[in-house]
């Protein structure tokens, strides 16, 4: 990792511990909802991606729309610019905004291979991964931390093909063969017979069990 962005995530850990103390000091800026979609691929780990200046918001979304062309949402789960909260004071007036904790980097979190690498170094205003000799290096789980990251991981015992029962929700005693695994929103997509039609529906992980063979 870098010296600007050890340097960038002291800075983070100071403001982690100082929000409740200081009413102006920086906080983690922490989507719950984004949160609880991360990591659900074990072995995808979250990488840090520089881009060219001020193209941060222009590469995740041309990240996320490769992802979605490609059909690499469970491969690459998330693209984030982490944000802060900020009071400024302008003119006696006290206004809270949201700022880049780091400026020029994106980070991605992925299931690190020779297809995903291809995807991410390729989108345009991506210049490369930080790491040594633009090796991609994981955060660990202390550089992970003050980012307001969650890294707790959610296995499944079964995927495209299998055949599985709705046990719980709208569904429920419904029962189909698994089309598409979201890992980012933690479905599976089954088809239903709505109408006389087979309707594709998505179920939660947590609503379904795998039917054994």
């Amino acid at each position: 990792m870098s010296e600007e962005m050890e340097k960038n995530l002291e800075q983070a850990e100071e403001i982690s511990a100082d929000v409740t103390a200081e009413e102006n000091s920086a906080e983690v800026s922490n989507d719950e909802a984004q949160a609880e979609n991360s990591s659900i691929n074990e072995n995808a780990r979250w990488y840090v991606v520089h881009t060219y200046s001020g193209y941060e918001n222009k590469v995740k979304q041309n990240l996320e729309k490769s992802i979605e062309n490609r059909h690499l949402k469970d491969k690459i789960l998330e693209v984030r610019i982490p944000l802060q909260d900020v009071v400024e004071v302008k003119n006696g007036a006290r206004k809270n905004v949201q700022r880049k904790m780091f400026p020029g980097y994106v980070l991605v979190n992925m299931d690190m291979n020779d297809e995903t690498w291809y995807v991410v170094r390729n989108t345009r205003g991506v210049t490369g991964f930080v790491g040594p000799g633009s090796k991609p290096v994981p955060l660990t789980d202390a550089e992970i931390k003050p980012l307001g990251i969650k890294t707790d991981t959610i296995s499944v015992d079964f995927g495209v093909g299998d055949e599985i029962a709705v046990i719980a929700g709208v569904w429920k005693d419904t029962a189909g063969v698994v089309q598409r695994m979201d890992f980012g929103k933690q479905t599976a997509t089954i088809n239903v017979d709505l109408f006389g039609r087979e309707t594709p529906v998505e179920i939660s992980f947590a609503e379904v069990r795998k039917i054994d063979s």
